[in-house]
């Protein structure tokens, strides 16, 4: 039986900081938070403190998940004062991703 179709969400926005070890210290309860969202299976933090952007990419167990998320995590964003938000949810082509060794699996840790 094929496994449920899978989502990723892209997310990116203006910041000013903080990036590197610094985001890692001020971001940890933020990071601990998101593993208890509904239909989340894993993050990656991206950074870029040379062209002042940041975000993620998530990957969901649902759609549902994935847009519900990416309304709370925007509405938090703005709430911090963050424009510019770029949210886009897509579907996982598992295949082909497999080939090239994306980390899909739903129990990693």
């Amino acid at each position: 039986m094929p496994l449920p179709t899978m989502y990723i969400l892209q997310v990116d926005f203006p910041s000013s900081g903080p990036f590197g070890d610094s985001m890692a210290t001020e971001y940890r309860e933020l990071a601990e938070s998101i593993n208890r969202e509904p239909g989340m299976v894993w993050k990656i933090w991206t950074e870029n403190s040379e062209a002042g952007e940041a975000g993620g990419i998530y990957l969901f167990e649902s759609e549902a998940t994935a847009r519900k998320y990416l309304a709370k995590h925007t509405e938090r964003l703005q709430a911090w004062g963050v424009t510019d938000i770029r949210g886009r949810v897509f579907v996982v082509n598992e295949p082909l991703s497999a080939i090239n060794r994306a980390p899909l699996g739903r129990d990693a840790d």
